[in-house]
């Protein structure tokens, strides 16, 4: 398991604009986002750019609702690996797996929380048994179906050092 560099990138009032911005709608002109900032289009991009080199964007892309293809069954699967050890080849076998849209290594009960669409419940019900299932080092699954996904966004980009802190209100115009 490959863990991701520290950086130690700053992030200041303008860059959180631009992300408050690109988080919003990624397609957002540069030249747009710089006069909202009141920066130039040429200072937004190697901002960008900086922030995408050090990690802080780690890209963009294009959000399809799943129920627009026909994916309408949306499961959550809980996965206990019989060791610890074998976490590595059982992911490299759910990336082959295209059903499957995230995978995290969780605390808990389980080792493993599985998020997959699927077309219908038969469609579920062979991932599981005919894929899932046989993956050598899966010992045990538990399935979870989602009924509606009420809440759907992307994280917020906020001004957390500012918050910890007081805020001082000047009074003078």
């Amino acid at each position: 398991m490959e863990i991701p560099p520290q950086t130690t990138f700053q992030i200041d009032a303008t860059d959180q604009k631009i992300l408050a911005f690109l988080v919003k709608d990624a397609r957002m002109p540069f030249l747009e986002i710089a006069r909202e900032c009141g920066v130039s289009g040429a200072a937004i991009h190697q901002r960008v750019k900086k922030m995408e080199s050090c990690g802080v964007i780690t890209g963009s892309r294009l959000l399809v609702k799943p129920q627009a293809l026909g994916l309408d069954v949306c499961a959550f699967i809980g996965v206990n690996l019989s060791s610890a050890n074998k976490y590595p080849q059982v992911i490299e076998a759910l990336k082959k797996i295209p059903e499957v849209v995230e995978c995290h290594f969780i605390t808990g009960e389980h080792s493993l929380l599985l998020k997959i669409y699927c077309f219908t419940h038969d469609h579920l019900m062979k991932v599981l048994i005919e894929t899932i299932q046989h993956i050598p080092g899966i010992e045990k699954t538990e399935t979870w179906l989602s009924l509606d996904q009420a809440i759907e966004r992307q994280i917020w980009v906020k001004d957390y050092a500012y918050d910890l802190k007081p805020k001082s209100k000047s009074l003078k115009k």
